[in-house]
């Protein structure tokens, strides 16, 4: 089982899902943090797969990670224009 900050589940589901009206954006970062922490690494996936990893559209997925990336809470790189993205999840509020 991953283990998850509690800071994500006291503050930033309340923020992402309540605030920011983005219930999505915080699945897509919950399961993209327990995926890398399964992994020790980014994870490398593409929209569709994330989709359906979570249970909702590929453009629902897309505007979660676009929000996410904004927020500065993962970041998104891509070794070409059309290559699958890799995400690392990060954590601004342990610095």
């Amino acid at each position: 089982m991953a283990l998850i900050d509690d800071y994500v589940t006291d503050v930033l589901m309340r923020d992402l899902v309540g605030h920011d009206k983005r219930p999505v954006s915080f699945l897509v970062y919950l399961w993209l943090a327990a995926e890398q922490q399964r992994r020790s690494s980014a994870v490398q996936i593409s929209y569709q797969e994330l989709a359906e990893s979570i249970g909702v559209s590929k453009s629902a997925a897309q505007a979660a990670v676009a929000w996410l990336a904004q927020r500065k809470l993962i970041l998104v790189s891509k070794a070409t224009v059309t290559a699958t993205p890799k995400y690392k999840v990060l954590s601004p509020w342990k610095r």
